[in-house]
């Protein structure tokens, strides 16, 4: 029990960032709820998405759980109506930096 609470509060910790700040801030306005509304009721809604983001992580690897990420990305901004094609683009680079990340790190730490 004590290494799933270790393990459970490690990674609460590590899903918060400030783009998800600064998206719950822009559907917040766009939508006129109240941002902890929003940040609380959709943290609800994404459990299922957290979950399938991990299992098609462990089956298929990064990449196809990058292309799942872009997906919910693409789809979030349709469904706020504020999608873009500066939007898509940005959401691409993104992946692709958060894909170098993953890379680089791994990298890294087999390094040290």
């Amino acid at each position: 029990m004590r290494e799933l609470f270790i393990a459970a509060l490690a990674f609460s910790l590590f899903i918060v960032c400030p783009r998800m700040a600064g998206m719950t801030n822009v559907i917040a306005s766009s939508t006129n709820v109240n941002i902890i509304e929003v940040a609380v009721a959709g943290s609800l809604l994404a459990i299922p998405f957290v979950v399938a983001m991990v299992l098609i992580y462990s089956r298929y690897g990064l990449f196809a759980a990058l292309i799942f990420a872009v997906v919910t990305d693409l789809l979030s901004a349709l469904v706020i109506r504020e999608i873009s094609f500066k939007a898509g683009i940005e959401t691409l680079i993104i992946a692709l930096f958060v894909m170098l990340g993953v890379k680089v790190a791994s990298y890294v730490s087999q390094l040290i």
